[in-house]
């Protein structure tokens, strides 16, 4: 899937003069960075969306390099997402990347084979696990020995209990049970084999009776029960609870908060409007997306960038993937990622992809 270097560097070429044409016609005084409803213009989603991309790319290609040997979510798994969410709606985006990461990622897996199969599973758990088969679904993976074998894990691991729960506590996205119990659900339906159905039909039976009672603590908590309750339920009453519930919980400058009391910020509000748009059938035009959107085109920074501060304490040995903010670059990589999904969403997809 490698290209020869001339139509890199065309495309390189290409993709930096639409970034410049876009900001140029952005900042110039004939356009405007708000529309009448007081959301963003298309223009201004566009220019953010082209300044977010790179930096993504480069964070992702940096963690691939200064760390060979785990996937993560933050710097490739999220990342991907975004630019596959980026270029169904006709932004280029960096193709040989892409299956570098998935490749990786597939790689990670069957390295841990064994270990699956065993119900070791790997570090991270099945955070790790979910979020990775997660990635490998958004780039058209197709199932094989590994898939099943990580599928067969997430059926053994945690087998006493009724949900999931995540093996470590890193606020915001490795807490919340909701979350892990989403990803491994996710990885369950996406990879399932014939032969892993009547276990699986048992396993989503007790995670449904978890489901009923289970109240979110927190935002993180709130996002990803909506998930689960599409991803199990479709459009069903428990959903539309879920929907206004978390649409209560935004602030009135357009954010949400991770915990009550704090305040807004990009990572909470950008896994808001997605969850709300794919889970909970939200439209973009909506005033509580719109309002969202404005927010978060707000807080990115001139280079490109959002900026969260971390909250969780670190216990793997620091490095630069090339993503800004030092120590808070995880989070912030994550953070852009979902914000650029956001911003996505709200574009009209390409001819080719709506086919």
């Amino acid at each position: 899937m490698s290209i020869p270097d001339s139509e890199r560097w065309i495309a390189s070429v290409a993709r930096g003069m639409a970034v410049v044409g876009s900001l140029l016609f952005l900042f110039s005084p004939w356009a405007s960075a708000t529309a009448e409803d007081g959301g963003p213009t298309e223009t201004a989603i566009k220019a953010a969306i082209l300044k977010s991309l790179p930096l993504l790319e480069k964070g992702a290609r940096g963690s691939l390099e200064q760390r060979k040997q785990c996937f993560n979510c933050h710097n490739q798994g999220l990342p991907l997402m975004a630019m596959t969410a980026a270029q169904a709606r006709g932004f280029q985006t960096d193709a040989e990347l892409q299956a570098e990461i998935l490749r990786f990622t597939a790689d990670f897996l069957a390295r841990n084979k064994k270990r699956y199969r065993d119900g070791e599973g790997q570090g991270g758990q099945v955070d790790t696990a979910g979020y990775a088969l997660w990635t490998l679904n958004k780039g058209s993976w197709p199932a094989d020995e590994t898939t099943a074998a990580v599928v067969e894990y997430l059926l053994i691991y945690q087998v006493q209990l009724d949900h999931y729960e995540p093996e470590a506590s890193r606020p915001p996205s490795e807490q919340s049970h909701f979350t892990s119990t989403y990803v491994a659900v996710r990885g369950l339906k996406t990879f399932r084999t014939e032969e892993q159905q009547e276990l699986i039909d048992a396993r989503i039976e007790q995670i449904q009776s978890w489901l009923q009672k289970a109240e979110p603590q927190d935002h993180e908590d709130r996002v990803f029960r909506l998930r689960l309750l599409h991803l199990l339920h479709g459009r069903a009453p428990s959903v539309d609870l879920a929907v206004d519930e978390l649409k209560r919980s935004q602030n009135e400058d357009g954010s949400w908060s991770q915990v009550t009391g704090m305040n807004g910020d990009a990572y909470a509000t950008s896994t808001a409007l997605v969850a709300l748009h794919e889970a909970g059938g939200l439209a973009t035009s909506d005033p509580v997306y719109r309002q969202g959107l404005a927010y978060l085109i707000s807080q990115q920074h001139d280079d490109g960038s959002w900026h969260v501060v971390s909250r969780a304490k670190p216990f793997q040995s620091y490095f630069e993937s090339g993503y800004p903010h030092g120590k808070d670059q995880f989070l912030s990589s994550a953070t852009a990622s979902w914000a650029t999904i956001a911003m996505a969403l709200a574009l009209p997809e390409t001819a080719a992809t709506a086919e």
